[in-house]
């Protein structure tokens, strides 16, 4: 038995991303504050929203799985070409630390009438059609370095999956922890207030150096 969702794509995609940019918005994610803050180690919501939002979805998938809902072949995992990742990921947080937003943290931004927001997408299209261009070019550097195809940490360690989200939850309330000690050292996590400030020009890191009057 499987969740019968696949008729309900559109709509569905539709709604559920309505719901994950009013609560981007919602928890000032539309502002780069947030995110720059958490490279200074002053915010970590960043950290505690998308670590919980991991937790969540593995241990959903996890629950689904044991009452037969879905079969973990119904789950695709890609297989992991380690040189792309890696470039990958560089080039992917460079770009959250020096604009200050993720793709989906910039379209939020864009639809709050951000200008610094609709710079970063219109970089972030550019991009992507650069790549497109290269794809060929790369090709050979891009399916370097393989890995096995679908692997799972299940896999990779040899341990049970409770075992593993067991794991996951003890290095998340670690994070969550230490996190919170970081931003009372330095005097965060920004306020409802400082996120909705405009900048000032002599702001650092994407952020006001004083909040407005």
């Amino acid at each position: 038995m499987t969740i019968p969702f696949y008729d309900y794509g559109i709509p569905g995609g539709l709604l559920t991303g309505l719901l994950f940019g009013f609560a981007l918005e919602a928890a000032g994610f539309g502002s780069p504050r947030k995110l720059t803050g958490q490279f200074t180690l002053k915010d970590f919501s960043v950290f505690k929203v998308m670590f919980t939002a991991v937790l969540v979805a593995a241990i959903g998938l996890y629950l689904l799985r044991l009452a037969g809902l879905m079969t973990a072949q119904s789950v695709f995992v890609p297989t992991l070409y380690f040189w792309a990742i890696l470039a990958g990921g560089l080039l992917i947080g460079a770009g959250f630390a020096v604009g200050g937003y993720c793709p989906g943290t910039s379209l939020v931004g864009l639809a709050s009438g951000r200008i610094d927001a609709l710079v970063f997408v219109a970089g972030m299209v550019a991009g992507v059609i650069v790549f497109a261009q290269l794809f060929g070019p790369l090709t050979d550097f891009y399916f370097a370095a393989q890995g096995p195809e679908g692997q799972r940490l299940t896999d990779l360690l040899g341990m049970p999956e409770w075992l593993i989200l067991a794991v996951l939850v003890v290095v998340a309330a670690g994070g969550f922890a230490l996190g919170s000690r970081l931003e009372k050292a330095r005097g965060g996590p920004f306020t409802a207030e400082e996120v909705c400030a405009p900048e000032e020009p002599d702001g650092r890191a994407g952020y006001a150096s004083q909040p407005a009057e």
